[in-house]
């Protein structure tokens, strides 16, 4: 029997599924208000048809109350509201647990971008040898971060996971109980989580999730490749944030980096304890089963311990290698498979689980230099401050001394320098992958990447086994990146540290505040140039550069379609690692689960595979295509910049949208600005909560803006030509148009609509939704499309899907919004705190359904 298409397995196994359990769901008696189920559906379809008619959010809402509520106080209307927003988000978790439960169904395991696939069209290609020779130095590193974009707490996260389940089993009175738990259980939590907490949450996928899909990536390629025994190399690493990302957050602490070292370290000894339980149930050979013993010993007490290790991860495998060899000899090779597996994952997670990364802006670093330059017996010269950039690089290349960070008074110097000597404490007891990078937020120039280097030195490390990474962001820092790196590698000393660093420079990029900076099309080009101009000057010093990618979950934070966008970059890019930050949802929403996680780890390595061994050149810009992008980048670059300069920008955003409500919602750690100040400041503004008020708004400018405007430039010019031969030829640009037309899709200018008759902000929305429109026609005049992402039918279909659930609460919130703008242009107190918590209230689901909204 042939396999129904997609978008039909979708419908069969996801919508078709949600209708059934969000039928149960509604008739459940969960709250005290027991007419909430039957009256949100009814708001529901007041507010698809409401919509279709040309009303706004305020009348909708008054008219659901004179209709159905007639006869209530204003607190009974304001309570179902707020009743409203419950049952919402926990119909999202449902659509969540069923799009998990049918993930297997609905995407093919097997199918393209897997590691099956991979092997096949390897030897269809007759390309067999080329594909082992680069899987055997091709890396690919997922980085856990904690950055705010996920909503669920701990125990929602729990009851999502279970039912999931439930669903995939039929198990419909489990679901209906578990249902239940759900409507009892908060979903936002009463203060903010520490860092710590944070690490904890997401410790948890790596326990539960990574540990056993990594593992069975790696016993695929060490049975599958060509020579097996002569795969040595680690293909997945898994790299970690939280406690170690200091950019922006002051409640990380020194202590805090290293209470999550141990409990990495903690929580790997556990799932090698469990392996070893396992194994010793089926190795119960005469011989084996007392060596064994000592295994399980050795990993019982290394949870508990904080120390040095008396024996290290050579010794473990070494142990397990002699039980291999002994059941290979007298024991006929039972369950050999079972121990290669349990020798793979030492092979990959060693004894540190996760490489932790510490994160640091450089203008704290020139805080602390100022420190170090006027108390410390460091030998700096006096008019350091004052030096050209050139005499600094030497200068800092070369100076020698110790500092101690007890020795200031200064909190900052303090916490700087001791995070420093925490990465020596942690490369002691978890090996140096353990944390052996330290990242430098808005680097702008050379020096700043040298005042890191000079620190290392300067607290005991004489050739520190540490990699200085300098993350460019905007767009002039992306433009100078190439030169700032040249002057490094023209530095001896500097050039040596890399040398030891096995001739490689990590590097970098930052596509959600190169977004933010210079919009949607300029922001990915100029990282894209500034990667081949990178790979250019770092090969012709002998160099090989990995490029680590900053990338949100949603387009115009860098994110969409992974594999695309990997699979497109071309010959002139270094491309032998693949590294990225995975946040928020999109943690739970691609690597949530054992099957997706898989999955989506083998689609990464299958990126990397299809441009290098694969597509050869045939991803590389040609000289015409090359300006046409120019082109179309520039002219991008100015809409964003004139949209962004715009008098009213600022204020639209304070006012009209959910900005200011992040900061409320006690979902991470980290400040919602990075500057203390009353006033709002563009460059103070972080990357998410900036892209997720625009999309709250559904408005998504970030992912779009300037798009449409550049491609009207080119067909007005009489140039349309070109740019079609663009779009045909380059997958890079086709890979970041269809990620565009994701955010068009998550756009619903209908919810705004009465905005474009506001006395002050009528004319600023009228110029987004004209772009958006823009944006539109000409996307799917160059695609040939009719409709947007209609080369991706259950994309849309999810989409579309979350996005209707979420549309009663979208109304509420907007209703909110212009409530407090009407209270506070009548200089009321009345309910303000109500409709504020409204507000607040709303986000968790709304960001939540998107999935990578943020």
């Amino acid at each position: 029997m042939s396999r129904l298409p997609k978008i039909e397995r979708f419908k069969n196994e996801v919508e078709s599924k949600y209708q059934i359990f969000n039928g149960i769901f509604m008739t459940l008696p969960f709250d005290q208000i027991s007419n909430t189920g039957g009256l949100l559906p009814l708001f529901h379809e007041l507010c698809v048809s409401g919509y279709e008619k040309g009303k706004n959010p305020t009348e909708i809402v008054q008219y659901f109350f004179e209709r159905y509520m007639r006869d209530t106080e204003e607190k009974e209307r304001e309570t179902m509201l707020f009743k409203f927003i419950q049952y919402i988000e926990r119909q999202v978790v449902l659509f969540d647990a069923i799009e998990d439960a049918a993930f297997s169904k609905v995407n093919n395991l097997d199918g393209r971008g897997t590691l099956r696939s991979i092997k096949e069209e390897a030897v269809e290609l007759d390309k067999t040898e080329e594909l082992a020779a680069y899987l055997k130095e091709f890396k690919v590193r997922p980085v856990l971060t904690a950055h705010p974009t996920q909503f669920y707490p701990g125990a929602v996260l729990g009851i999502l996971n279970d039912l999931g389940q439930a669903i995939k089993a039929n198990q419909i009175q489990e679901v209906k109980l578990l249902l239940s738990q759900l409507g009892k259980t908060p979903f936002f939590n009463k203060e903010k989580p520490t860092p710590f907490d944070e690490a904890i949450s997401l410790i948890w996928y790596l326990e539960n999730v990574f540990y056993n899909a990594m593992g069975n990536i790696y016993d695929y390629l060490k049975t599958h490749i060509e020579n097996p025994e002569e795969f040595k190399n680690q293909i997945v690493e898994i790299g970690f944030w939280p406690g170690g990302d200091r950019d922006g957050n002051p409640f990380v602490t020194t202590d805090i980096t290293l209470d999550v070292a141990k409990r990495l370290r903690a929580t790997l000894f556990r799932n090698y304890y469990r392996d070893v339980r396992k194994l010793r149930r089926r190795l119960t050979f005469k011989g084996v089963e007392e060596q064994l013993a000592v295994i399980e010993s050795m990993c019982y007490k290394a949870i508990f311990e904080t120390e040095v290790l008396d024996f290290t991860p050579e010794d473990l495998i070494h142990k397990l290698t002699s039980i291999r060899t002994l059941v290979f000899q007298d024991h006929n090779s039972l369950f050999l498979d079972q121990i290669d597996s349990f020798i793979h994952k030492v092979e990959l997670f060693g004894f540190h689980f996760a490489t932790l990364d510490i994160r640091q802006d450089s203008s704290a670093h020139d805080t602390v230099f100022d420190e170090i330059l006027a108390f410390s017996k460091v030998q700096l010269p006096s008019n350091y401050n004052d030096l050209s950039e050139k005499e600094k690089i030497n200068v800092l290349s070369q100076v020698e001394g110790s500092v101690d960070p007890n020795e200031y008074n200064d909190e900052y110097t303090q916490r700087t320098l001791s995070s420093i000597y925490a990465i020596k404490n942690i490369q002691e007891r978890n090996g140096e992958k353990g944390c052996n990078r330290y990242i430098i937020s808005n680097t702008q120039m050379a020096s700043h990447i040298m005042e890191v280097y000079a620190m290392l030195r300067l607290c005991n490390m004489t050739q520190p086994k540490i990699d200085v990474v300098p993350l460019f962001e905007t767009v002039p820092d992306l433009v100078n990146a190439p030169a700032v790196m040249r002057s490094l590698y023209e530095n001896e000393n500097y050039r040596s540290h890399v040398q030891r660093r096995g001739d490689t420079q990590n590097i970098m990029l930052g596509f959600s505040d190169g977004t933010k900076d210079g919009g949607y099309l300029m922001a990915n080009w100029a990282i894209y140039k500034a990667k081949e101009a990178l790979t250019s000057v770092s090969r012709e010093f002998g160099i090989s550069i990995v490029f680590f990618d900053g990338r949100g979950g949603p387009p115009a934070r860098g994110g969409g379609q992974t594999h695309q966008f990997y699979a497109s970059m071309g010959t002139k890019i270094e491309a032998k690692h693949i590294q990225l930050t995975i946040q928020g949802q999109t943690i739970s929403s691609k690597f949530g689960t054992l099957e997706s996680c898989q999955y989506n780890l083998e689609q990464m390595i299958s990126s990397g595979v299809s441009n290098a061994v694969y597509a050869s050149d045939a991803n590389d810009f040609s000289p015409s295509d090359q300006a046409t992008m120019d082109q179309l980048a520039d002219t991008s670059y100015k809409a964003y910049t004139d949209f962004k300069a715009h008098p009213q920008f600022l204020s639209y955003l304070e006012k009209m949208s959910t900005l200011k409500y992040y900061a409320k919602t006690n979902i991470g750690s980290r400040p919602s600005k990075r500057a203390g100040s009353a006033e709002l400041r563009f460059k103070d503004l972080r990357a998410i909560p900036f892209v997720g008020s625009w999309s709250q708004l559904k408005q998504n400018v970030p992912g779009f803006y300037g798009v449409g405007t550049a491609l009207e430039t080119m067909d007005k010019a009489g140039n349309w030509e070109q740019a079609q031969s663009l779009y045909k030829n380059n997958k890079f640009f086709r890979t970041l148009l269809d990620n565009s037309m994701m955010s068009l899709t998550k756009s619903f200018f209908g919810l705004t609509a009465y905005m474009e008759h506001d006395a002050v902000y009528g004319s600023f929305w009228r110029l987004i939704y004209e772009e958006y429109e823009r944006s539109k026609k000409y996307m799917l005049m160059i695609s040939g499309m009719n409709s947007l992402m209609e080369n991706e039918l259950a994309g849309r279909a999810s989409i579309q899907a979350r996005e209707n659930i979420v549309l009663p609460l979208l109304t509420i919130q907007q209703y909110a919004l212009k409530m407090v703008q009407d209270i506070q242009a009548q200089k009321e107190s009345k309910n303000m705190e109500t409709y504020e918590r409204m507000v607040t209230r709303s986000l968790y689901g709304n960001i939540n359904a998107s999935r990578n909204s943020a």
